[in-house]
């Protein structure tokens, strides 16, 4: 087994075994899902690595790359586009956030055999945006009457899916009952026991969480398998029905949160968050323009957990989809830039952060963008060699 590997299963330790063997099975896909589900190797080889240039601090969500970002349904009941992975989230250097976003994006087009020239002029025009965004000092937020292009038809079209379709695909009816279906694969069946008290907790989590809706109680519940990186924590999905509306329904995520992957390679002084799941949400409250709907956290059995409404409206932007369309991929990126520099700007000065002005004059100083870049290029090349070891280990059986 390679040390790749045993790095790997090391970090894993801890998870649920067998879903560590499904993330995987995902992260077998191309380099891309392997770059997503290894985010701790990232930080390490940076943190070994020729320093990147000197930026302000900032709020960061740790994970940045071109397939956390999407729409959502905000506590104000309007949909958005925006960063929305939040899970290895810290205060940082500003440039990490950048790092990782730019290697994502010559990782995912290698992957999707789209040109080397056009990832380097997509990795520079994200650079320009967010650098422009940032020199103006003014965060901007996009729904649907200000969204453009491609982002636009994807948040509009996101408007118009329903509750009831996303009931139809998660549900089934059996003896004039609806229950979660467990024929969806990403569904599996609880343990009797863990069953029950989850149901209980979140119930009481109903009747005394001022985060909570009103009036309703839980009838469903599954083992939920979302992501690529969080593939292995505890996470369970919920069907709620309003004990005072007929046919009125609502989906509850309730996702376990562990320490970020970021922590360990940064020396920067954290603040001291009364549970993982608070340090989550704090930084996605910190960082978005609108919190998304019934966004809480809880413990349960000494472990927190990050809860939220699972919407019809939450999906992110198929890039493969974009492949041969420039004009789309081209506003996509830039619209990614302007929100990255926009959640660093709406955090900024908060508690450890770079101040406002020290954010403008870091996006008005053009002599750092190449270097960031050519860290990112090199850092593609290396991940591409990781995912070969690690192919070879997965096919062997070794993980």
């Amino acid at each position: 087994m390679s040390k790749l590997s045993q790095k790997l299963i090391a970090f894993n330790q801890g998870l649920l075994p067998d879903k560590v063997q499904l993330k995987y099975e995902a992260m077998a896909d191309n380099a891309f899902r392997f770059f997503r589900g290894s985010c701790h190797l990232f930080y390490e080889d940076l943190a070994g690595a020729e320093a990147l240039p000197l930026s302000p601090l900032a709020w960061i969500c740790g994970d940045l790359h071109i397939e956390n970002f999407g729409s959502y349904k905000g506590d104000n009941k309007l949909v958005y586009f925006d960063l929305n992975d939040f899970d290895e989230g810290l205060l940082a250097p500003a440039s990490y956030e950048l790092a990782r976003m730019l290697a994502s994006i010559f990782i995912a087009f290698d992957s999707l055999d789209i040109e080397p020239v056009k990832a380097l002029k997509m990795a520079r025009l994200f650079l320009k945006t967010y650098s422009a965004t940032l020199a103006k000092g003014k965060a901007i937020s996009i729904e649907p009457r200000t969204a453009k292009g491609i982002v636009c038809d994807f948040l509009t079209a996101a408007t118009k899916t329903g509750e009831k379709k996303l009931l139809k695909k998660r549900t089934v009816s059996k003896k004039k009952r609806i229950m979660l279906s467990l024929e969806d694969e990403r569904h599996f069946k609880l343990d009797k026991k863990l069953r029950s008290e989850l149901k209980a907790h979140i119930n009481e989590w109903i009747k005394t969480s001022s985060d909570g809706p009103y009036n309703y109680r839980v009838i469903s519940a599954v083992f939920r398998l979302a992501g690529t990186g969080s593939i292995g924590v505890k996470r369970y999905l919920f069907l709620l029905k309003s004990t005072n509306t007929k046919n009125k329904y609502l989906l509850l995520d309730m996702k376990q949160a562990r320490s970020s992957s970021v922590l360990p390679y940064t020396t920067v002084q954290q603040l001291q968050w009364e549970t993982e799941a608070a340090r989550v949400i704090g930084v996605q409250q910190r960082m978005q323009n609108v919190s998304a709907a019934l966004l809480s956290t809880t413990v349960f059995r000494g472990e927190s957990y990050i809860i939220q409404e699972l919407q019809p409206v939450k999906d992110t932007i198929k890039f493969k989809l974009l492949k041969d369309d420039y004009r789309d991929m081209y506003q996509v990126i830039d619209d990614m830039a302007a929100l990255t520099a926009s959640a660093q700007l709406r955090s900024g000065g908060m508690q450890g952060s770079g101040t406002i002005d020290e954010l403008m004059a870091f996006g008005q100083d053009q002599g750092w963008q190449e270097t960031v870049i050519a860290y990112a290029r090199k850092y593609a090349v290396k991940v591409k060699r990781y995912y070969q070891t690690y192919l070879k280990d997965y096919k062997a059986g070794t993980l």
